[in-house]
């Protein structure tokens, strides 16, 4: 058996039956050409209809080894199948493989010297040696001609870009840059006829500087592997064409190189300042003299900025100078040479830093200005921010020689209640200066941190900067305990914990009775033991005792908490375990027989009374009253007279909006304890956290616009130590633990983006759909116009980068992203795999259908038209049941459990990531025994990348409030109009 056919049962024996029928078909079709062949390895051409460029497929027979280019995710693919049948055909007929060049026409690109440079023809070079010019690739590739087969590469694409059909006359030397920098790949390029090759390579001319008596000269020669320059900005070497880089684009002088200057000692100052730094930067200098300044690349443009001391005010005068001290002074865009060694201009690098000095203090080099009064201070501190180097006799001013430091004094502790009782004030001494002992109140230092400034005012005059290392640590926390201060001086029972990290921060140890709230600080591992009832008929797992605990511990501290579970962890168990008499628990009415049987089965003993129905009334005797959201609302008088022990919210994203009449009525309940359950406390806005919050601990997170102003904008605009103040403030408050963490024998989840590559059918409806939509969606956006509406636009632009039949006027009978699928389905089915797609459109899923019958892969289906899905899931979760499950994300994405997949597809990415982790939670849930794949069908260069990036800034906001939050925020215009940019 000779090394071919080895070589093809080794291909045989790896591919998939149905891409082995495609590779059979390739072969027959004659799609194979052979492009190159070396004792080691093949490269052959695999042409496929509606493609543009062949795929490249290389072959090591002797390693049994392969390689394609195209975006395939299976291995090996039907184009490697292609190249080893037609490769064993042609050693078996005893007939060589037709080379690339004898069986497709070819791409050739013709320079030739004319007066002024050089000039490119581009022509078709067919198999029967002819030629014909070639002005419109892109007609051809749309409409072949009298059965030529196009041999097109990338490099040809990019060129008929660039050539936009005018190749007539000698090329512009930026013009002749670029098609030189895109035919570096290309490997039918002619010179006067002649093969050339194109090289990367860039040979600028170089310059020596030297001294010659008195005077020095400047000799520029051309790089001495040039053979010729053939253009201005091209130069011919023995083996190829090379570019001469940027300084030559115009420079007819190059041709008659060497050149040589003379300057006289007069000239000093513009050689040292003008001539020698252009020259550096548009070539290598070699200094040879010993009398120039010597050029350093390294010296890097800076702002100076002389302050002095006026009677009534300061003086500002900015410079921009090189070096330190100052080589050179720029004045009106001319450089000065006052010392030392010559920088090499960064004009990029400077007006970077003009922009900076008029942006940050209103300055222009050169213009000196006077600031009096309250400005100055103001002034200093935008001084004390700006990065500039400081000079004068009042440069001090922006950093006197004073320190804050803070003086924390706490009165009270533990009360008859066994709740402390706290009192502080907060001041901050001065430290250094003149004037003696003097403090400053901690609101006015927190109010000017707040602000941004970096210096205080001080009483009797002057100012003291900010202690901002220890503001950036505690400053949130001072702020948040002055807030929580109640009129009468005590602290509320939300921010002792806060109290006693400030204690800690500074040294100084809590008062009595605070340190038992150590544990909400330092971590609920160190919560003491739950006292479980007597009478509980349950056994709880570990992650469970420790919320009774935290709740337990909540109970004693008076404090309130959000227990946030993921769903089917037992919130409801662990929360009737710390009940008591006279306790109030509101509940969705579906859920309410649950409690009932709940509280039966685990505290049999506790009198429960059902606050429903008709003839609803109190019972004052009962321990436990269920009632509802609906009649919270309806009878808020009667619920909101007693004091209860506890009131415990389930589902508590019932009142996620506190605007409405049952956010008002839960909030107006009154009781020692107040517990919210819910397995999303976020499902679109930070505000929704606020109101859970504001139910269980009043004014732990300030007044609703506070918290929007202070804490959920800046989150949402990235600002640092946003998020991170705000979960310091709920840590103690919120417990969440996920299946994930406290269910270990869930098998892992892998989620995975699978690129793929749009036709150039594909593309070409795709950017005609971009284009309109692109320029309704932004008009629509700027003029104020509704978010739905530009969602209905958007709409079209994902469905023209799954399948171009979904766009109305297109008819496909199938797509890239399909294809896709469809393959990665063979390979999965063949492994004993069951495979879940979703798809928001069930217009998708239509088209999906007939590619797997094509590939013989059966399927179910379930979408809202299913009448019978019951039957559907059974039939799939069945052992003999279809190995594919075809859903829509409406009717599929929640409630079902699918563990019988454990590969999950998802077609189109959308803004939001809770919908897609719904979705593969189907598969992914407790009863899995498998690892289980997440695939995301993303097209590349379209919308649905940036919907993924999208994606990302959703879900990190979220993350940067709750570590592990569910939901994501609500898309935005400018979420939008990013899309589109």
């Amino acid at each position: 058996m000779s090394e071919n056919t080895q070589f093809l049962e080794a291909v045989r024996k790896e591919a998939k039956p149905g891409l082995w029928s495609r590779g059979v078909s390739l072969a027959r079709d004659g799609a194979v050409a052979l492009q190159s062949r070396t004792a080691s390895e093949i490269e052959l051409r695999v042409k496929v209809a509606g493609r543009a460029v062949a795929f490249t497929v290389v072959l090591y027979p002797g390693d049994e080894a392969w390689e394609c280019d195209c975006p395939s995710p299976v291995d090996p693919c039907e184009h490697v199948v292609a190249a080893a049948i037609s490769l064993d055909k042609a050693e078996k007929q005893d007939a060589p493989l037709e080379a690339v060049a004898d069986r497709w026409s070819r791409v050739v690109y013709r320079f030739t010297r004319v007066e002024g440079g050089l000039q490119l023809h581009r022509v078709l070079a067919h198999a029967d040696g002819t030629e014909e010019p070639l002005e419109d690739l892109t007609g051809r590739i749309a409409k072949p001609q009298g059965g030529v087969t196009l041999q097109v590469e990338q490099v040809d694409l990019v060129m008929e870009r660039l050539l936009e059909r005018r190749t007539r006359g000698p090329l512009l030397a930026e013009k002749l840059d670029a098609l030189l920098r895109a035919l570096e790949p290309a490997r039918n390029v002619l010179l006067d006829g002649r093969p050339v090759a194109v090289s990367s390579e860039v040979l600028p001319p170089r310059a020596k500087v030297e001294d010659k008596g008195q005077q020095w000269v400047i000799t520029i020669t051309r790089d001495p592997r040039i053979t010729e320059v053939v253009s201005p900005g091209v130069a011919l070497t023995a083996e190829s064409l090379v570019r001469l880089g940027e300084t030559a684009m115009t420079g007819a002088w190059l041709q008659h190189l060497p050149l040589v200057r003379t300057y006289s000692p007069e000239q000093l100052g513009e050689l040292s300042a003008k001539i020698l730094p252009e020259l550096a930067r548009r070539m290598p200098v070699d200094m040879k003299s010993r009398r120039l300044p010597p050029l350093d690349r390294d010296l890097k443009p800076r702002i100076l900025l002389e302050l002095n001391q006026l009677t009534q005010g300061l003086s500002v005068l900015p410079t921009l100078v090189y070096g330190a001290p100052p080589s050179v002074r720029i004045d009106n865009g001319r450089m000065v040479y006052l010392r030392g060694a010559v920088p090499l201009r960064d004009e990029a690098a400077e007006q970077k830093l003009l922009h900076q000095l008029r942006d940050e203090l209103n300055l222009v080099p050169g213009r000196r200005l006077t600031v009096q009064g309250p400005e100055m201070m103001r002034f200093a501190d935008k001084l004390r921010k700006f990065r500039g180097d400081l000079g004068g006799d009042a440069a001090g001013i922006v950093s006197p020689d004073m320190r804050l430091k803070p003086s924390l004094r706490v009165e009270g502790g533990a009360s008859g209640a066994g709740v402390p009782e706290v009192r502080f004030t907060l001041e901050f001494e001065v430290e250094g200066g003149k004037g003696g002992a003097r403090t400053v109140d901690a609101a006015a230092v927190v109010r000017a941190w707040t602000e941004g400034l970096g210096l205080v005012p001080l009483d009797g005059g002057g100012w003291a900067p900010l202690p901002r290392a220890w503001l950036d640590k505690n400053g949130q926390r001072v702020a948040d305990l002055l807030a929580a201060r109640q009129a009468d001086g005590r602290v509320a029972n939300h921010a002792l914990p806060e109290l006693t990290q400030l204690c800690e921060s500074l040294d100084q140890p809590p008062p009595p009775g605070l340190d038992k709230l150590a544990p909400l600080v330092e971590g609920f591992e160190k919560l003491p033991p739950p006292v479980l009832p007597a009478e509980l008929n349950a056994t709880l797992r570990a992650y469970q005792q420790q919320g009774v605990s935290w709740l337990s511990f909540l109970k004693g501290a008076g404090l309130g908490g959000i227990l946030a579970d993921d769903m089917g962890l037992g919130k409801t168990l662990q929360t009737i375990c710390i009940l008591g008499p006279k306790s109030l628990v509101v509940c969705p009415t579906s859920v309410l027989p649950n409690w009932v049987a709940e509280l039966q089965r685990f505290r049999p003993s506790l009198k429960v009374c059902v606050y429903h129905g008709p003839g609803r009334k109190l019972d004052s005797t009962a321990d436990i009253t269920l009632t509802t959201y609906a009649l919270l609302r309806l009878d808020a008088p009667v619920l909101g007279a007693p004091t209860w022990e506890a009131v415990v919210l389930d589902e508590a994203q019932a009142i996620k909006n506190p605007e409405s009449q049952v956010s008002r009525a839960a909030f107006g309940l009154k009781a020692n304890l107040r517990l919210a359950l819910s397995g999303t406390p976020l499902e679109n806005r930070l505000d929704e956290l606020w109101s859970l919050m504001h139910f269980t601990n009043p004014g732990l997170l300030g007044g609703r616009r506070q918290f929007e102003e202070k804490t959920a904008q800046p989150i949402a605009d990235g600002k640092p130590g946003a998020a991170e103040g705000l979960r310091r403030r709920i840590r103690p408050f919120i417990l969440r633990r996920l299946k994930k963490d406290v269910a270990p024998e869930l098998p892992p989840r892998t989620d995975s983006v699978m690129h793929v590559q749009l036709d150039e059918r594909e593309r070409s409806v795709y950017d005609a759909v971009m284009a309109a939509t692109r320029a309704e969606v932004v008009a629509l956006l700027n003029e104020g116009g509704s978010v739905l509406k530009a969602l209905e636009a958007l709409l079209r632009l994902r469905q023209a980068a799954c399948h171009s039949a979904l766009v109305p006027g297109q008819h496909a009978k199938t797509s890239s992203k399909v294809q896709t699928l469809v393959d990665a389905l063979e390979t999965a089915v063949s492994e004993g795999h069951k495979a879940l797609v979703f798809s928001q459109w069930t217009s998708l899923l239509d088209l999906i259908e007939p590619g797997l019958k094509g590939a013989g892969i059966g399927f179910e289906r379930l979408d809202g038209a299913t009448a019978n899905r019951g039957e559907v899931t059974s039939r799939f979760q069945g052992q003999d049941g279809a190995p594919v499950l075809l859903m829509s994300l409406k009717a599929g994405g929640t409630g079902l459990n699918l563990t019988a997949a454990d590969h999950v597809f998802l077609m189109d990415p959308w803004w939001n990531p809770a919908v897609e982790a719904q979705a593969a939670d189907r598969a992914h849930r407790i009863g899995q025994e498998r690892p289980v794949m997440v695939y995301r069908l993303v097209s590349q260069g379209t919308v649905e990348e940036k919907i993924l990036g999208l994606q990302e800034k959703k879900r990190a906001l979220f993350e940067a409030a709750l570590s592990e939050a569910s939901g994501a925020a609500a898309i935005t215009r400018e979420d939008l109009l990013q899309l589109f940019a």
